[in-house]
């Protein structure tokens, strides 16, 4: 491993992204993510990468050029943010839908309006339905490490589905962390060189890419689909092992903070975890057993694993960094109350709402949180299932 250095998080997905070396990367600034193709870019102009750099006029053309590339069989990357994603909202669904393996760092900032530049999770949860497979990511050492672990997942022969590597707003990717990135030769060693089985260019194998589809066939390219993120979630597993052989470090579909012998805990994605953390500290110290549990994956949904995890809890709250205005709370909320269902821990479970468009998140609020659960534990009853955290 290298020595450390100092990045931002926008810096550290494109110090990831020159050592990926991707084939060609399409792509378009907007706040907060221009940094991070602005600073590969540097690196394309000053002859470190051999990419193919192409600057286009819009995010919708952005991802079109990268469906064209992909589907010609070059390794390719983007990187977006917000208003920049909605914009290119149909190609992401033609990219899933075609099967084709883009990685594209994604830096969560809140959808308009009213115009907002800072960090909630509404973007990338608009996306949760699309097809990609989800990294959320606490800090930029996460953002770096996910990255390089993304190439392999989307490109495995058996799954073939692009992968959004998420950091928060401003929060990481504006701020400078001491990052440990891995050497240049053991990164290309990991990836590997991409062969694709079809592409276009093959004058052999001829095929076509987003054809019309209509009631004969496209049911069954849907049922595709799902079947391949049913392969993510179990050839996922292999690639951690290899990247824990090849780097040494542990990956897994979720974190476990002090819930070993937790009576109550906060599910959360992000850099809003390591916030969580520091009042877990100060709970234990006080003597109460809280803990925190961190998806770092929200698709494939790690539902067994969240099970696992929380079952022998006696009250869990559910913080959620976006709303989906269905009056039932956030999505990370409504996927962990649907996957207990049939289990047979029916614990109580709370959802809080926070931080929408950058509003700030302290640890008297997620103090707040704790104590809300030690009642609930208490009174042995749900007063309010959703709550709206920090707002005035």
């Amino acid at each position: 491993m290298a020595n450390r250095i100092a990045l931002t998080g926008d810096q550290t997905a494109a110090y990831a992204m020159k050592q990926i070396e991707p084939d060609v990367v399409a792509a378009y600034p907007i706040t907060p993510q221009t940094e991070i193709v602005m600073s590969f870019s540097q690196y394309v102009a000053d002859g470190e990468v051999k990419t193919e750099m192409i600057p286009v006029e819009s995010e919708h053309s952005a991802m079109s050029a990268c469906v064209g590339s992909a589907a010609a069989g070059a390794r390719t990357m983007t990187a977006t943010s917000a208003n920049g994603l909605a914009l290119m909202w149909e190609i992401v669904y033609i990219a899933s839908s075609t099967r084709l393996p883009i990685v594209m760092p994604v830096v969560n900032r809140a959808l308009s309006a009213p115009i907002n530049i800072h960090c909630d999770h509404s973007d990338t949860m608009g996306t949760r339905d699309s097809g990609w497979i989800q990294f959320y990511c606490e800090n930029a050492q996460e953002v770096y490490e996910n990255l390089i672990i993304a190439p392999r997942i989307a490109e495995h022969p058996d799954i073939l589905l692009p992968v959004m590597v998420c950091q928060d707003g401003f929060i990481t990717s504006h701020a400078v962390e001491a990052l440990e990135p891995f050497d240049d030769k053991d990164v290309k060693e990991f990836i590997g060189e991409y062969k694709p089985e079809q592409t276009l260019l093959d004058i052999n194998k001829p095929l076509t890419y987003g054809p019309l589809d209509l009631q004969d066939y496209y049911f069954e390219h849907k049922r595709q689909q799902s079947e391949a993120m049913l392969n993510a979630k179990n050839k996922i597993p292999e690639v951690f092992d290899e990247f824990e052989k090849k780097f040494g470090k542990k990956f897994d579909f979720v974190e476990r903070y002090k819930l070993d012998d937790a009576d109550i805990a906060v599910v959360v994605l992000s850099s809003t975890a390591g916030n969580v953390k520091v009042v877990i500290d100060q709970l234990r110290d006080k003597g109460i057993k809280a803990g925190l549990l961190k998806p770092k994956i929200f698709r494939p949904f790690p539902d067994d694993e969240i099970i696992e995890a929380l079952s022998g809890l006696k009250a869990v709250a559910v913080m959620d960094r976006s709303e989906s205005f269905s009056n039932q709370g956030g999505p990370l909320f409504n996927e962990i109350r649907s996957a207990f269902y049939e289990s047979d821990k029916k614990i109580p479970i709370v959802n809080y709402i926070f931080g929408l468009g950058g509003r700030d998140i302290d640890l008297e609020m997620i103090e707040s949180v704790y104590n809300d659960l030690m009642k609930i534990v208490e009174a042995g009853k749900i007063n309010k299932k959703v709550n709206y955290l920090g707002v005035r």
